[in-house]
């Protein structure tokens, strides 16, 4: 008599929380301990702190990686980025070290990893959880980084990868200040990454302990994603611009010409801006070739 196939188990995943920290000696602690409740490990990078972070969240278990100096948010996560592949880990969730994030939500963003249906996975906040003056910002920056994806929360921390999305990340991640949120889309996007969603809850209030002010965060993040995008298409940025500025430089100095010889009418500020229009056109022209020469060769 045979015996009844069993349905097939999944395999377990090897999970890591990691939290990129500067001076969150408040609630660092009790977010370690909460947070080893649902995954295998906690790590915390801490970002140059000058509190006691560090020896905080060590009591509370998690292992510590010290930068020693403050390096930016980015550099904490590829930090991360870095420990995870090294040790084999399927699945990693990062969270942010102010308390704002709710460790109890681990499981829901790690359930699309376990169960293949998503190999990365934001929490999306409702925009009645933020302050006003935090709406506006992240409106505007989920359009213009969204990078193709519907996403309802582009610059949400709470977020889990997958083994690949670790390794896709890790290799092509470059900023390293706050914008790496938003250039992990960027990525998604390049790799093909699935990307999925899940609801979370936002503390803010009282736990609003955010060290990049709103604004500055903004500014930094499209200043970021402007620099990376001229970076891949070089061309596109200075090229045209610089094709434009060249053939509407020798256009109107033609027309120039031309009133010249019917009138002999010469005018020196008009001449030297039309020379100075065309050689910035062949400046800026020469710099898109040459950068699209620079990333071509980073390429292969």
């Amino acid at each position: 008599m045979e015996t009844p196939a069993q349905p097939l188990k999944k395999a377990r995943k090897k999970s890591l929380v990691a939290i990129p920290c500067l001076n969150e000696a408040v609630a660092i602690g009790s977010l370690v301990l909460m947070a080893r409740r649902y995954v295998d490990e906690v790590l915390v990078v801490d970002d140059g702190s000058s509190d006691e972070t560090a020896n905080i969240a060590r009591e509370a278990g998690a292992t510590v990686i010290s930068h020693g100096s403050q390096q930016g948010k980015g550099r904490a996560i590829k930090t991360s980025l870095r420990y995870a592949a090294e040790n084999e880990f399927d699945a990693l969730v990062f969270m942010d070290g102010d308390g704002q994030h709710n460790p109890e939500e681990i499981p829901s963003l790690l359930e699309p990893i376990a169960d293949g249906d998503a190999d990365l996975v934001i929490g999306y906040r409702t925009l009645d959880q933020m302050p006003v003056y935090r709406r506006f910002g992240r409106t505007v920056l989920d359009v213009v980084t969204s990078a193709g994806h519907t996403i309802t929360d582009s610059q949400c921390g709470f977020r889990a990868l997958n083994r690949r999305s670790i390794e896709s990340m890790f290799d092509s991640l470059r900023k390293d200040d706050f914008s790496t949120e938003s250039e992990m889309l960027q990525v998604a996007q390049a790799e093909n990454l699935r990307v999925g969603e899940r609801p979370i809850n936002c503390k803010y209030g009282d736990f609003d302990t955010s060290t990049k002010n709103p604004f500055t965060h903004g500014f930094e993040v499209l200043t970021s994603l402007f620099w990376l995008s001229v970076e891949k298409k070089p061309l596109l940025y200075f090229g045209v611009p610089g094709f434009a500025s060249i053939a509407l430089g020798m256009l109107l100095w033609m027309q120039f010409l031309a009133v010249f010889n019917e009138s002999g009418a010469f005018s020196l500020e008009y001449g030297f801006t039309l020379s100075a229009l065309f050689v910035a056109g062949v400046i800026t022209l020469l710099m898109g070739v040459m950068l699209d020469i620079v990333s071509r060769v980073r390429a292969s």
